[in-house]
């Protein structure tokens, strides 16, 4: 089985700001059904978290000398939370991630790296 990372991306911080607790209450309603859709398929969630607001964020800056707190207004989309997922069909993952994204965000679907991918990718370079 192959490891995704399943990233949901959009105006997080709208959960908390404009939308109504009977519209929250709806929306993690879709991501318990979500969750219970990916088990029903065969899909195995392995981690994921909702993440807090970017007001309470901190960023190390590249290069690692500075750091730098929240709240970050430069983009409007970031990550709101993940689900780590362990499958075998990308394509029924795919189908299963427009539960969430008809909520109104982009879900984003990576492959993490495993060992074996990484020890391939040396081997080329050599």
């Amino acid at each position: 089985m192959s490891e995704y990372v399943v990233l949901i991306v959009g105006d997080a911080d709208r959960w908390w700001s404009t939308m109504s607790l009977q519209e929250r209450e709806d929306g993690y309603a879709e991501y318990t059904r979500f969750g219970e859709e990916l088990a029903q398929r065969g899909h195995r969630v392995t981690g994921g978290a909702e993440l807090h607001s970017t007001a309470v964020a901190r960023r190390v800056l590249p290069g690692g000398q500075t750091v730098a707190d929240g709240p970050f207004a430069e983009s409007a989309e970031q990550v709101g939370g993940f689900y780590l997922v362990e499958t075998d069909d990308l394509d029924d993952l795919t189908e299963c991630a427009k539960i969430i994204a008809a909520l109104g965000d982009t879900v984003e679907i990576r492959r993490t790296v495993s060992s074996e991918d990484r020890v391939a990718s040396m081997e080329e370079v050599s």
